[in-house]
């Protein structure tokens, strides 16, 4: 034990200490998860690796600890270096990927460094609660308080961190965070410590306080470099970041980094996901659709006189605010969802088709891409299944099935499980389902899948005046696939298996990775 007397309240401030630390150490772990799925996408994969690594880091700082010699400078030393590296690390990661489309490297780099400074902090805490003597320790105690501090940054990051501050900001707070612990522990112990400790905090605190204070300039800073275009929206929803960006009278969607539509060609998907399900369509009265909270889709669907009501169904509130209330994007989708015959929900797609009772003339699923197993689900042959029981009599449902040449495994897969989806029609059978395709410039050659309970009889379309691309001669052609698209053996998608989510990943990876 020392011969310095412990300061008065220490054992009070270090157990407050543990509890901040364990919280911003939290913060730090889920900054890097999600960072790396927006970046590298495959959120499972990624969360997964990111906690491995972070936890084996976290078990290395805990080894190294025991070589440090003078536990109350150790942990003061260790929170400087964690107020420099985690609070750079989301800032350090975003100019990586947009300078030098670097991510896995620097990413691994950083968690590794964190972790193992965060894995410092408890022996090195507990060591000094020791040397103080603090009459009420035990180690449980630490542990206790250092779990709940973890529980606390759990609930708090995806419903207050990330929708208020977004990684930059969070980023940078957390390494203020650290680097106010590392100030009070200073000031309470600056008998056991040297005075140049106290410079070296005084320009880290400097240092990273001030990159809080620019935390939107970086933001910006980094979004240039990422985006060839002027970024006139940056936004981070408690589900993803939002992005739009603009050159002269050319408007492009980004969700966590990934393009969604361009308003140059987007007409193309559009017309192609909407207008042959509905031309095809005995009835249209009431429509449902899944996604498309940027009202493109409904802008095509409300072109049909006899449609009387549609629902939509996105996750996103901050998606569908947006696209209802910019004047821009207001124009780009026609007021659609600002038209008295649609109805938003804000809520997960499954959840709404399970606890649902209405039965639709047509469903639309213009849903995000499988990349990961929690989106994978909305492809699943469990998920159809569901959506069919949604249909009316005599219903159709189109379905967005990712690109067939890009990803061709993974666009067969979709339609081999629709096509092994019980038909609620005819017992005993699947429903009936017809693949086409189209090529939008922004995506490449995108795929489709309508499905049925009956055959449909080939007819011709008949269509809304105004179409830019879709004709019936477009639609034949739609149906043709080339040898290199064309179908090929794929496994169902089920909640079981996720066969999707590797078909995808590695059809993508294959081509732009």
């Amino acid at each position: 034990m020392s011969l310095l007397r412990p300061p008065r309240g220490s054992e009070y401030w270090l157990l407050t200490a543990t509890f901040l630390v364990a919280a911003v150490g939290m913060v730090y772990e889920l900054i890097a998860a999600t960072a790396s799925s927006y970046l590298l996408g495959d959120s499972v994969k990624q969360f997964s690796l990111v906690i491995g690594v972070y936890l084996a880091a976290m078990g290395l700082g805990a080894y190294v600890s025991r070589f440090i010699l003078r536990a109350v400078a150790g942990f003061v030393w260790a929170q400087i270096a964690l107020g420099l590296v985690g609070g750079f690390m989301a800032p350090a990661l975003y100019l990586s990927y947009a300078w030098m489309d670097a991510v896995a490297l620097p990413l691994y780099l950083l968690l590794i460094v964190t972790g193992t400074l965060c894995g410092m902090e408890i022996p090195l805490i507990a060591r000094v609660l020791k040397e103080v003597g603090a009459p009420a320790f035990r180690f449980e105690n630490v542990l206790s308080v250092d779990y709940i501090g973890a529980l606390v940054a759990s609930v708090a990051f995806p419903l207050l961190i990330v929708p208020h501050l977004g990684l930059m900001s969070a980023s940078l707070a957390m390494g203020v965070m650290n680097l106010i612990v590392a100030g009070l522990s200073l000031w309470l112990f600056r008998a056991r410590l040297r005075r140049g400790v106290a410079v070296v905090w005084a320009l880290a605190f400097v240092a990273t306080a001030a990159g809080l204070w620019q935390a939107e300039r970086l933001v910006a800073v980094t979004e240039a470099a990422l985006y060839e275009d002027t970024v006139v929206v940056s936004e981070t929803s408690p589900y993803q970041h939002i992005t739009l960006t603009r050159f002269r009278d050319r408007t492009r969607l980004f969700l966590d980094a990934s393009i969604q539509f361009d308003s140059q060609d987007e007409y193309r998907y559009h017309e192609m996901l909407v207008q042959p399900v509905m031309a095809l369509a005995p009835r249209r009265e009431n429509v449902l659709i899944l996604g498309g909270g940027d009202g493109l889709a409904a802008r095509e669907v409300l072109r049909h006189a006899d449609v009387a009501h549609v629902t939509l169904v996105d996750l996103d509130r901050a998606v569908t605010d947006l696209f209802r209330s910019h004047a821009d994007l207001v124009a780009l989708n026609r007021g659609a969802l600002n038209d008295p015959r649609l109805r938003i929900v804000n809520t997960d797609a499954w959840q709404f088709v399970e606890h649902d009772t209405a039965a639709y003339d047509v469903i639309i699923v213009d849903l995000p891409d499988p990349k990961s197993i929690a989106l994978s689900k909305l492809y699943t042959r469990e998920f159809y299944a569901l959506l069919a029981e949604r249909m009316a009599a005599e219903g159709l449902i189109v379905v967005q099935s990712g690109s067939p040449l890009f990803a061709r495994q993974g666009y067969w897969s979709v339609i081999h499980t629709l096509d092994a989806t019980r038909n609620p029609v005819v017992p005993g059978q699947s429903l009936s389902v017809l693949p086409y395709h189209v090529y939008v410039p922004s995506f490449g050659d995108w795929g489709f899948a309508l499905a049925s309970t009956r055959p449909l009889a080939p007819r011709s379309l008949s269509l809304p005046e105004g179409m830019r691309y879709i004709s019936d001669r477009i639609w034949t052609e739609a149906q043709v696939f080339a040898p290199d698209v064309a179908d090929l053996p794929a496994a169902e998608n089920t909640l079981q298996s996720h066969a999707l989510v590797g078909y995808y990943n590695a059809g993508w990876d294959a081509w732009f990775m």
